[in-house]
């Protein structure tokens, strides 16, 4: 990429005169830059370059393309915000700024093992700064894809650290704003370095039928064009298949489900540019009358946007027993499917115009009640739930209308509307009818909160993610704060009596209190039982701390399931060899692995942030593996204590078969006082998910106690 080319492109939609502005920040950038090189060999100012160049395909102004060429300088070159003010302007100055800071925690995102609280702090930043200008985003997401483009000059584990923080920030927040462009490009590249194996095998996929998806693209084509022309209507078709990774994505969605690749009904697509909205029916109509639709597969996303903007017809027709779908949309509609937020971003005579200032509001709020957050780990949690998800749109008794994250409860409703709402909520209903607060809403729902007048709180239970109260950030942070100003004995109490609670129903050993404390990082045990007490340490928490210094349950007879290796790790692109943990780095199922390959002993898998994998000199003796996946079951006994009923068997047998868990043998008691004891055998895969299925057991109608019994 040179200058020239640049300003070409920026030519296209910019008056000239304003692209003096591009030429001298391209000077200063090159004398900044002068006789720097990437770890690529190129010369340093082709990044920049590039990124600006990406930005010219959002069509952004000359302020961000100055700033794109000078985003790097700050950084590196040591020029300060203030020279660069100097020459260019405060507004370009603010964006390089806001970009430089982003750059800068990002950057140390793998170089330090707390990776992910750094990447926390990046997140909080990035939306900081998109929430003051959204440029400075747009500039970060085109300096992150052309990096994604040369990543293959970063030693192994840094590229998978900048590839998973791509695929976890970047493309999702490249969804939200919209442009679809630059969020599939990150997808398929983090892809590829995240799992090359499986990239590789979805690309060949792709390839094997690319000759016979071009056949078919040209035949719809070519068939559609002659009847619009016959109609005289003015219309561009293209045509294009999947990109790998939303082809995997959808795979792992059909397979699940029992369905092959011939069941994907938008692998390849026919796109039709229209002059006019009303030429968009009137298209649908040809297509429709040329070729048998698919029941069920239309959507008029032109009448009912999705959240992000997205406009366009979509159905799906049958041509040679083939699935196609076919898009119909104005070239207005289509620059802002390809482009999102950035295709209405414009800036006139210094005044910021953004028509689209609602689809951040929610950002917006969230940002509000950051500061009250405790950790910047907690912030991502809220992002990644909040804003990173999809919605779901209800209405309160008065008609207005409230968005929430998909998933959300009816008690997450009520801490949406106000935090005193839910503190004393006690109940609610839905379309007039009463429901339980674990309700999941549904958009379109009307919700009316019921509470109490007498003072309450919330209660302890609303924060047990095993119960499913509350699954938004803002109301388990709400539910938090109210616990922490309860006295801290009270606190300490509770948070004990959770603790030996859980630890008695799973049969685990309480012995070194104080040793199990120090794995949360608390090095006094009553701050550590508080903590469990106002709901910053969750019992699915302590189970999981737990069972890692536990032995797995004892195997007390044959088990019907198939066993796992005592690894159970999958060296990828090799043949079978022998594997066993480094000992410097101790990896748990979970961790980012990596193989190194010795001389004598096989594959050692290491962490892939190890110190002794960065200092590695022979590049060519790390492997890629993973963890298998583990079948081994283990038998466990469960004793349930409860008031005997009609039907109490029938629901305890329902709620284990909903936890996908296995009843090896059923014992049952009934005594004098009318209570009943039913003793269960059951093949669990993990201490968790005994402990997910213990505290669904306890919510039974008439059950009075539940727990672990001898394994034996």
């Amino acid at each position: 990429m040179e200058i020239a080319e640049l300003l070409e492109k920026a030519a296209t939609y910019l008056p000239s005169e304003k692209l003096a502005l591009v030429e001298e920040a391209h000077k200063f950038a090159l004398e900044a830059h002068k006789d720097q090189v990437r770890q690529s060999g190129e010369p340093y100012l082709q990044h920049p370059l590039e990124a600006a160049s990406i930005l010219t395909d959002l069509r952004l102004d000359v302020t961000s393309l100055a700033a794109a060429l000078l985003h790097d300088v700050s950084e590196d070159c040591h020029v300060t915000q203030e020279q660069i003010s100097e020459s260019f302007g405060p507004e370009v100055a603010k964006l390089v700024d806001g970009v430089t800071k982003l750059e800068y925690v990002s950057s140390q995102v793998s170089e330090r093992p707390d990776g992910v609280d750094l990447q926390s702090e990046s997140m909080r930043k990035m939306l900081v700064a998109m929430a003051e200008d959204l440029r400075v985003v747009f500039i970060k997401l085109a300096d992150r894809l052309h990096n994604m483009r040369t990543l293959d000059a970063l030693p192994p584990a840094k590229r998978r650290a900048i590839a998973k923080e791509t695929m976890e920030v970047y493309a999702p927040l490249a969804h939200r704003l919209g442009i679809v462009k630059i969020r599939s490009q990150l997808e398929d590249l983090a892809f590829l370095h995240l799992d090359p194996v499986k990239f590789r095998h979805t690309r060949h996929l792709l390839d094997k039928q690319q000759l016979e998806y071009e056949k078919l693209i040209n035949l719809v084509s070519n068939k559609l064009g002659v009847e619009l022309e016959k109609a005289k209507l003015k219309t561009t078709i293209s045509g294009r298949a999947k990109s790998i990774f939303s082809l995997y994505r959808k795979m792992l969605k059909y397979n699940a489900e029992g369905k092959d690749l011939g069941d994907i009904h938008d692998i390849i697509a026919i796109r039709v540019i229209t002059e006019h909205e009303e030429d968009c029916y009137h298209v649908l109509g040809t297509v429709h009358s040329l070729w048998h639709p698919l029941s069920g597969e239309f959507n008029d996303y032109i009448a009912t946007p999705k959240r992000n903007g997205y406009r366009s017809l979509h159905t799906t027709i049958i041509c040679n027993g083939t699935p196609i779908e076919v898009q119909i949309r104005t070239q207005e509609m289509h620059y802002s499917s390809e482009y999102g937020v950035a295709a209405h971003w414009r800036y006139k005579e210094g005044v910021k115009q953004d028509p689209f200032e609602q689809r951040i509001s929610g950002l917006r709020q969230l940002l509000e009640w950051h500061e009250e957050i405790s950790g910047t780990r907690e912030f991502l949690d809220s992002v990644r739930t909040d804003i990173l998800r999809d919605q779901v749109f209800v209405y309160t008794p008065k008609g207005e209308i409230r968005d929430l994250p998909a998933g959300s409860t009816v008690l997450d409703f009520a801490y949406n509307i106000h935090t005193d709402l839910g503190h004393r909520c006690i109940g609610a209903k839905v379309n007039g009818k009463l429901v339980p607060l674990v309700y999941r809403l549904r958009n379109g729902d009307t919700v009316s909160i019921m509470t109490t007048k007498a003072e309450r709180g919330p209660s302890r239970d609303w924060l047990n993610p095993n119960l499913g109260y509350v699954n938004t950030s803002r109301a388990r942070t709400r539910i938090q704060q109210w616990f922490r100003k309860q006295a801290k004995s009270e606190n300490i109490e509770k948070g004990k009596e959770v603790f030996e609670k859980e630890a008695r129903r799973l049969g685990l050993s309480l012995t070194n209190r104080e040793e199990i404390a120090a794995l949360f990082g608390y090095s006094d045990l009553d701050d550590f039982y508080a903590a469990i007490g106002y709901g910053e340490i969750s019992a699915s928490q302590i189970v999981t701390r737990l069972a890692t210094r536990e032995e797995q349950p004892k195997v007390t007879g044959p088990v019907p399931a198939k066993p796992a290796t005592p690894l159970s790790i999958k060296v990828l692109g090799t043949g079978d060899l022998l594997t066993q943990l480094a000992h410097c780095c101790k990896p748990l199922p979970g961790d980012e692995i990596i193989g190194y390959i010795t001389r004598s002993r096989g594959v050692t898998v290491h962490r892939t942030d190890c110190p002794n994998i960065a200092r590695v000199q022979q590049k060519e003796r790390l492997v890629s593996v993973d963890w298998g996946r583990v079948d081994h079951l283990y038998p466990v006994t469960v004793r349930i204590d409860a008031w005997d009923r009609v039907g109490l068997l029938r629901d305890i047998s329902s709620t284990v078969a909903e936890e996908g868990v296995n009843i090896n043998l059923v014992r049952s008691e009934q005594n004098s006082d009318s209570s009943s004891c039913v003793v269960l055998t059951l093949l669990v895969r993990s201490i968790s998910q005994l402990s997910r299925l213990l505290y669904k057991l306890e919510a039974i109608n008439g059950v009075t106690n539940v727990m672990r019994g001898d394994t034996g």
